[in-house]
């Protein structure tokens, strides 16, 4: 069995946390649309895209990686 390179792992990381992030973030833009703060939700919601758009280019190197 092949032993995972630490960078490998590492992007493994980011990829868990930026998921997280993804599902917290969710969380303070219904907290910002519940409170009727547009400027909190616009920033909550570009957060959100950025982790996601990480997520999408660590699957993306770990494809070629595993």
């Amino acid at each position: 069995m092949a032993q995972m390179k630490d960078k490998d792992y590492d992007i493994i990381s980011v990829l868990y946390n930026a998921s997280q992030a993804v599902e917290t973030c969710n969380r303070y833009v219904q907290d910002a649309e519940r409170e009727g703060d547009r400027e909190a939700k616009s920033f909550f919601q570009e957060a959100q895209k950025q982790n996601e758009g990480l997520i999408e280019r660590g699957r993306e190197l770990l494809k070629t990686r595993l």
